[in-house]
């Protein structure tokens, strides 16, 4: 099977001039799907083009998404390049290491993403809770600050020279993960019923209680299968949970909430 290639997300990117390097970047190591997420300046911007030098490909097919889980939607393994990994316990690997986890995926036909954060403060921890991995540049701590550029060539370049190499042993064995909006759809679904019955406790910890449930699924890469399955869990759990809140009700002769 020829390797088909990752695509790159900007998200919340904001100078088009930056745009524009990272899609003639994408050109020099042969790639072309470029995804905006909520361009600050919106889109199309002409100083992008200006700024791509003749690479014009990956601008005039750029998508743009409101949202990143809309960005991701169809994908089934997605990194999150950051210098800071934000306390995710997801794993961690270099450009090298992502590569080739990424060019393995592809050669097995599956949709994959590369996610970078904006040029002020790059990933937001709910950003990278959405990703399987996280990748980050070994760079000298005293000046840990790539642009964006720099950060999508080092990796589009680790990219590149991985089309020759062999997949990983045993990697991609068995079913492929699912597209990320089965994997959000059951994120969203958990979350609901865990709000319904008062886990996210205080309140004031939601937030950071979500990340964690999420990389904790992301870790594990689920199947389609394993995520109707489930989705088919939660769904039982909760109207077990209904059944249980009736009779309790009815031996107390109230009508349940």
């Amino acid at each position: 099977m020829n390797a088909t290639a990752p695509c790159v997300i900007l998200s919340a990117p904001q100078l088009a001039e930056n745009i524009g390097a990272v899609a003639r970047v994408m050109a020099n190591f042969g790639l072309a799907d470029l995804r905006l997420v909520a361009p600050r300046d919106g889109w199309p911007q002409p100083r992008a083009w200006a700024s791509a030098s003749g690479a014009d490909w990956p601008l005039e097919n750029a998508r743009v998404f409101a949202t990143l889980a809309e960005a991701i939607a169809d994908l089934q393994l997605v990194l999150a390049t950051t210098a800071r990994p934000r306390e995710a316990s997801l794993p961690v690997l270099t450009p090298r290491d992502g590569a080739g986890e990424l060019s393995a995926a592809c050669q097995r036909g599956w949709a994959c993403g590369l996610i970078f954060g904006g040029e002020r403060a790059g990933l937001t921890a709910n950003d990278i809770a959405l990703a399987q991995a996280i990748v980050t540049v070994p760079i000298d701590p005293r000046f840990a600050s790539l642009n964006l550029a720099q950060a999508v060539a080092i990796n589009a370049y680790e990219w590149r020279i991985r089309q020759s190499a062999a997949p990983p042993e045993g990697f991609g064995a068995g079913d492929p993960p699912a597209p990320q909006r089965a994997v959000i759809g059951l994120y969203e679904q958990l979350e609901a019923e865990l709000d319904a019955s008062g886990f996210f406790h205080p309140p004031e910890k939601r937030g950071s209680m979500v990340r964690n449930l999420r990389v904790a699924f992301g870790r594990a890469r689920l199947s389609d299968q394993e995520v109707r399955t489930l989705r088919g869990v939660v769904t039982a759990l909760s109207r077990g949970r209904g059944r249980v809140l009736a009779k309790l009700a009815a031996r107390e002769g109230v009508k349940p909430a």
